[in-house]
């Protein structure tokens, strides 16, 4: 036996030969290029030396010098090849056996046969064994094109030395055959180093049959049995099989006789397969023919030796030291099968992605175990390096068992264990491969994938850990809301109640045994004062932007269920909430929706709705108002609160008449307060004008009437007389929303009362007062007792306080609400929420010391515009008008005089073109036409696309995400590019999901009923040159590193320019690797023509322009390295 062995070769391979030496008491040597120094391969030999030169790694396993050279050096008696690089290469034998070493394989005499593909064929023919129609092999394009007519199409081009699918290319047509035949050419070259190809027939829909082969030097051939490979990917095996499932035992028996008649022929030593293609449909089925012989052990050579037990690399190098088949007891009869079992190449391929190579780091690896599983691996270790420069093989999971449908159940609970984690790997499409019918009953061919492209983007990993810890990872780093407060768990504060009771009956199962109008008529006819709690909305949107989270809300809802059933709603949902959502908590608010319905199913959930705007801030055409009204309703929408920002009835009857269509849900109208109807003085908001309003509203058919004050300026007197007079007119309920801006309004409320309101609105007192709504406790306190009585438990009411009051504390980086009450509201008229949003930006534009100009100004552009009702989105407008004068610090006086001098802002002209509707005072002129003089702003609704159209007519999901994008088309963008990246981040709680971790504390995340992450932090690293830090992390118990950007550091380094797939003249690097352009700016293109090619993972690949055009730009130089995605040229596409 050899003393000491060289494996020529990285990986797997490597490795495995490793282990046979080992058992055969032999010492090993590795060889590596610096670049794959960090490879297990090196690790696992007894001595490992570097070979070639830096930057050229594949080079250095084809440089037969260096592997003779570390061979003598290290004093090797045998040479082991592997399969790849130099296997099939006679050079290397012969110098081996020059230099008195071992080649451990045939000799070179017969690689020189067996590995030219056109000499076996000819040897094949001589010992009968049946072949494909082909050329004799040639590096001249010309001269194999003229010969193609006389095979045939489809053909195929293939390289003289090659395998694992390199130097091949199928080839349909002609007119693709010269530029298929000049990539595979270059291809070989590059991997074998021998550029020349020939042609061969391609057979219809054949099944790849290969027979393993083992002889020794004293002329005896046995074969054992074969392997189906047909589950193939660009001729590149990706499934194997043995025995070949459902193959007649009749075609079996004249393969392997075949196989072993054709390795006599060559007289054949060591160990080698012969390959047939087993036609499955048209006149030939059933016909098996020789394509080759591969002179050197498979990659799939695993299969064979779980079903035949025999080892066949040791086999190989005790063959190689002048052992025989009989001293290996390896005589015909003696193999036997024994089961089945199958092979999986684990590659960091992406299959979504045309299985482009992935490169990085690997940050999780988790490999399946147990009976009948065997895993051969080249990288299988958390940190590894996947290179660029190699194949993209991870490991080969190899599964056995008595039968193949066993074996095939068994691959799938193995594939199921498997988690890599930092690259992408092909483990989902092998999932789904196996789970395919068609291949758990055996019926394969070589174009099973072709014909299952839906293979490709199945059971795709959701990866939610590693999403989620990249948010948690990038919050910690960058801290975009600083220290985490210290605060106790707002969990920790509920009171102690029995859950597991069913809440009780709520105002929701009176409106559903009762019907939205006689829900109305029985608010009209009690006594008691009705209330909506608003916590859930425009409390946390008036004082903490509307950064609330749906776990936050969700959490107390049982609670509130139970101890507040005789709420009449609770206002859950409107359109700072949808947008907000979607821009900035990531959360989807439809699931928010049904979260917060589930969790109090007996109270009504109260939304605001903005016309037939619904929540968006721009029309939308009816369809939208219809579908988002019957979505929302199905979704949990039980009254919804209807106002238009300009009190414009015929805006808000589509929504009316949307809300009525559904059945179930209470249209309540709202009319929109501002001013003081008390003023003598007042000649446009008076109580003629809402009564007015009024009549309209009750005629469009609404159940309820609300008074909708934004900006708390609806004074108690003012309440009575609206009150009284609308009850006196009208047979509706009537509501009353009022802001506590000025901390006078829980007087409003009782002077409402007092005049017969139905209902009013209130929240908890730790989110009540300024700029929020009164307090709900004081509202119960006040009233308790007397014939108003809500029916609300003051004690109950009191005891959630300390939850909210926790929450508040939570979100302190978001407070936006006033120290304090203003009386100064009274005078610039601004809405609760946007006081506080106003603040927030004044300090962001440094004024905040001159906030009372923004106030005066405010009040300015209300005048200058017409004195219009306030609220969204027609407060935007006096905003954005407001903001823009002081910051020109212009005279408001003469901005009216002279708009034509100033910029004005685009929501103004926007809104004096008419694009929220007329005024309720008529439009101000002659500031309007000087405004709009020498523009056209479009205000046409623009109609519905056919896929916006049929988004809203399909599925749940479909109709939403499509309400979504209609709406607030960025913010949607946003939530899904965000969920995409980082996963559903509601399952992260609060604290974590803005603050991030903390060293030395454990953090959970419940991703799944039952399923919980258990994260840690470790360490930040230091920031590299691109300003990356390591963030090492614990994931349930295992180090796990993370990659973040620090934001606050600035990089110089120019970043590659990427290309944008939306337009399709760009063109991009399909995967890392290194590109040659073949075009020039100014050539003229046609699509589908090759462009540039890639060179990666041992394969060159061309690159195609996806339009015909002229090239107006190319962004590399003639060849330059690239990662996937980068901008490589710009087509102009032709008119």
């Amino acid at each position: 036996m050899f003393r000491k062995i060289l494996v020529a070769n990285r990986g797997e391979i490597a490795i495995r030969a490793f282990r046979a030496a080992f058992e055969l008491g032999a010492r090993t040597v590795a060889v590596f290029p610096w670049e794959d120094r960090g490879s297990l391969h090196r690790q696992k030999a007894d001595e490992s030396y570097e070979i070639g030169e830096q930057g050229h790694p594949v080079r250095a396993y084809l440089d037969v010098d260096e592997i003779i050279r570390v061979a003598l050096a290290a004093g090797a008696d045998a040479i082991y090849p592997g399969y790849g690089f130099l296997s099939e290469n006679p050079e290397l034998a012969a110098r081996a056996a020059e230099n008195g070493i071992t080649f451990i394989g045939p000799p070179a005499r017969v690689l020189e046969m067996a590995g030219n593909k056109v000499t076996a064929k000819e040897h094949a023919i001589a010992a009968g064994v049946p072949v494909l129609r082909s050329t004799p092999a040639s590096d001249d394009v010309d001269a194999l094109v003229a010969q193609a007519d006389e095979i045939g199409f489809p053909i195929f081009v293939k390289a003289v030395a090659g395998g694992g699918g390199r130097g091949m290319r199928r080839v349909e047509t002609a007119g693709e055959l010269p530029p298929a035949i000049a990539e595979a050419s270059r291809e070989a070259a590059a991997a074998f180093g021998d550029g020349r190809v020939f042609l061969e027939q391609a057979v219809i829909r054949p099944r790849h049959i290969e027979v393993q082969i083992l002889a020794d030097a004293a002329g005896e051939t046995v074969h054992l049995y074969e392997r189906d490979c047909s589950v193939q990917r660009r001729h590149q095996k990706v499934v194997e099989i043995a025995p070949a499932p459902n193959l007649d035992p009749a075609v079996r028996d004249a393969l392997t006789s075949h196989a072993v008649a054709f390795a006599r022929s060559i007289g054949y030593v060591n160990a080698g397969t012969v390959e047939f293609l087993l036609e499955t449909a048209g006149p030939r089925t059933g016909e098996a023919v020789f394509i080759e012989m591969n002179p050197r052990i498979q990659v799939e050579h695993t299969v064979t030796e779980e079903v035949t037990d025999v080892d066949l690399v040791q086999s190989q190098m005790r063959i190689a030291a002048g052992e025989t088949l009989a001293e290996l007891s390896l005589l015909q009869d003696a193999i036997q099968l024994r089961g089945a079992a199958l092979q999986c190449r684990i590659t960091t391929e992406d299959p979504a992605q045309g299985f482009r190579p992935d490169t990085g780091r690997i940050t999780t690896y988790r490999s399946p175990g147990g009976a009948g599983i065997r895993l051969d691996g080249g990288t299988t270790a958390a940190g590894s390096q996947i290179s660029p420069h190699f194949d993209s093989m991870l490991a080969k999971l190899t599964c056995r068992a008595r039968d193949f449908p066993s074996a095939v159940t068994r691959a799938k609970r193995a594939l199921a264990e498997y988690r890599i984690r930092g690259v992408a790997t092909n483990v989902p499409f092998l999932r789904a491969v196996l789970a395919d019918p068609a291949f758990a009953a055996g019926d394969l061919s070589t174009s099973f994938i072709d014909e299952r492209p839906e293979l490709l983007t199945s059971n795709p990993s959701r990866d939610r850990a590693t999403k989620l810890l990249s948010w948690l990872a990038d919050v910690t780093v960058n801290r975009p809301y600083g220290e985490k407060p210290l605060s106790v768990s707002p969990g920790s504060k509920l009171p102690e109640i029995d859950l597991t009771v069913p809440p009780p009956a709520g105002n929701r199962d009176r409106l559903r045994e009762l019907g939205p109008a006689g829900f109305a008529a029985a608010l009209r006819a009690q006594t008691a004062l009705a209330v909506t709690e608003t916590t859930y909305r425009d409390a946390h949107q008036s004082l903490l932007a509307t950064r609330v989270r749906t776990r936050d809300l969700v959490r107390v809802g049982p609670h509130v269920a139970r101890m507040t059933p005789q709420l009449l709603s609770v206002e859950a949902w409107g359109g700072a909430t949808y947008d907000v959502e979607l821009r900035f908590l990531a959360e989807d608010p439809w699931e928010r929706l049904e979260a917060i319905r589930d969790a109090m199913p007996n109270i009504p959930i109260q939304m605001l709705l903005r016309g037939r705007n619904t929540v968006g801030y721009t029309p939308r055409p009816t369809a939208v108002t219809d579908a988002f009204v019957a979505e929302a309703a199905s979704s949990g929408v039980d009254i919804f609160r209807i106002f238009d920002a300009l009190n414009d009835v015929d805006q808000m009857l589509p929504a009316i008449s949307a809300v009525l269509e559904t059945g179930t849900a209470v249209a309540e109208v709202a009319l929109c307060y501002t001013a003081d109807l008390l003023d003598p003085a007042e000649k446009l908001y008076t109580l003629d004008y809402y009564l007015r309003l009024a009549e309209r509203v009750a005629a469009s058919g609404a159940h309820i009437l609300a008074i909708k004050d934004m900006a708390g300026l609806l004074r108690p007197a003012a309440a009575a007389k609206l009150v009284t007079a609308l009850r006196e007119r009208f047979d509706l309920p009537v509501a009353v929303h009022t802001h506590d801006t000025a901390g006078g309004q829980l007087a409003t409320l009782l002077a409402a009362s007092a005049a017969g309101a139905d209902a009013v609105d209130a929240a908890a007192a730790p989110l009540a007062g300024t700029t929020s709504q009164p307090s709900l406790s004081a509202l119960v306190a006040a009233l308790a007792h007397t014939d108003r009585d809500t029916g609300l438990d003051l004690q109950a009411v009191s005891d959630l306080e300390p939850y909210w009051e926790a929450v508040r504390h939570l979100y302190r980086p978001f407070e936006s609400g006033l120290p304090s009450p203003t009386g100064r509201v009274y005078h610039h008229e601004i809405p609760g929420g946007q006081l506080s949003n106003l603040r927030q930006q004044a300090i962001a534009l440094g004024l905040a010391d001159r906030f009372e100009r923004i106030e005066d100004m405010y009040a300015a552009a209300d005048r200058i515009l017409g004195r219009i009702p306030k609220v969204t989105p027609s407060s935007k407008v006096v905003g954005d008008l407001a903001l823009a004068l002081v910051a020109a610090d212009a005279d408001p006086a003469d901005f009216e005089q002279n708009p034509q001098n100033y910029d004005i802002p685009d929501s103004v002209v926007g809104f004096m073109a008419g694009e929220l509707g007329d005024l309720p005072g008529g439009w101000p002129e002659p500031f309007r036409s000087k405004v709009l003089a020498g523009r056209e702003p479009n205000v046409e609704i623009p109609p519905l696309t056919p896929d916006e159209e049929e988004g809203l007519a399909g599925e749940a999901a479909a109709r939403r995400r499509t309400l979504n994008r209609l709406l607030f088309p960025g913010p949607a963008k946003e939530f899904e590019a965000t969920r995409e990246a980082y996963g559903d981040l509601s399952t992260l709680g609060t604290p974590d999901y803005f603050y991030g971790l903390k060293p030395g504390e454990e953090h959970v995340a419940e991703i799944d009923p039952g399923v919980q992450l258990y994260v840690g932090l470790e360490a930040i690293g230091e920031p590299d040159a691109a300003g990356m830090r390591t963030v090492m992390t614990t994931l349930n118990g295992q180090l796990r590193p993370v990659w973040v950007r620090d934001r606050s550091i600035a990089v110089d380094k120019p970043a590659a320019e990427k290309a944008d797939t939306s337009r399709p003249g760009q063109v991009a690097a399909p995967f890392a690797g290194v590109v040659t352009v073949k075009v020039a700016a100014g050539d003229t293109v046609t699509a589908g023509q090759p462009v540039a090619s890639i060179e990666a993972m041992k394969m060159e690949a061309a690159i195609t322009s996806p339009v015909g055009g002229v090239v107006e730009r190319v962004v590399l130089a003639a060849t330059a390295s690239v990662e996937a995605g980068d901008l490589l040229l710009v087509v102009r596409p032709a008119d």
